[in-house]
């Protein structure tokens, strides 16, 4: 698989399917990375070139020296899109990877068509209570084990550097979340390990905003219902806004349901 040669970082990325670009981040945590995509990048790549890369410190990607953040993960992130796509692209990601494509398009609106915001947080007391306490269960260990090319041994030095970052960020306000223009879909599972009140303000904060509650899913609710969980992806990226019949919200701005739609 290629790898894109990023100041600092050599990214490892998959690419499949044809027509226009769209890049997915995959989920944060040591031992977590693309391969957690699979039923989403199944589906969207039979709409679009879908590309997935590994952040630093993830899949197949090595860590460096040094603090990881959302920060750095999102220059990266800008530095791919720019290297390797050079044109604006659909953008999904998700739990940290959802962080990482908020912050590229808080910096960046031009590089993103549309944004799939799901499970993730703007904030980190958007989590639920104790979600980030206690250790990561073995299993994780053994998945980094098995592409990481850093090795098991480094697992350990990953685990601390994403327990830092998690402690602190995000930290994002409502007026950054006022100054992020694409299209976003916020997208959560109704029992997810983010708190649905805090994904109802990311909702009403950003300025061209739709919100999608998945019944009966959690924070894996993309794996747990793909098929619901693709269709509702693959409508809100590929079609225009409806003119719905009784708009509230959206009725002081129309002109950004069509001005934002592709």
């Amino acid at each position: 698989m290629p790898t894109a040669e990023l100041p600092g970082i050599s990214m490892w990325y998959d690419e499949r399917g044809q027509g226009d670009p769209c890049v997915l981040l995959h989920p944060g945590g040591a031992g977590v990375d693309s391969r957690a995509l699979a039923p989403t990048v199944d589906a969207l790549s039979q709409v679009f070139r879908a590309y997935t890369p590994e952040q630093r410190a993830h899949g197949r990607t090595p860590d460096v020296d040094g603090p990881v953040s959302y920060e750095l993960m999102a220059q990266d992130t800008i530095m791919f899109i720019e290297g390797v796509i050079s044109q604006p692209v659909y953008l999904l990601g998700v739990s940290d990877g959802a962080v990482v494509a908020l912050m590229v398009a808080r910096r960046r609106p031009d590089l993103v068509r549309r944004l799939v915001f799901a499970a993730g947080v703007f904030h980190h007391d958007g989590w639920e209570e104790g979600v980030l306490d206690g250790e990561p269960p073995e299993f994780l260990k053994q998945s980094y084990g098995q592409i990481s090319p850093d090795g098991i041994g480094h697992y350990d030095v990953v685990v601390a550097k994403l327990a830092a970052m998690h402690a602190r960020e995000p930290r994002l306000t409502r007026t950054d979340l006022h100054q992020i223009t694409p299209r976003t879909l916020v997208i959560v599972g109704d029992d997810d390990q983010v708190r649905l009140e805090h994904a109802i303000e990311m909702y009403r904060h950003l300025p061209d905003a739709e919100l999608a509650v998945v019944p009966g899913t959690s924070h894996g609710l993309l794996v747990e219902k793909p098929g619901l969980c693709n269709l509702i992806i693959a409508e809100f990226m590929t079609k225009d806004p409806v003119h719905t019949f009784v708009p509230i919200r959206r009725a002081a701005n129309p002109a950004s349901r069509s001005s934002s739609s592709g």
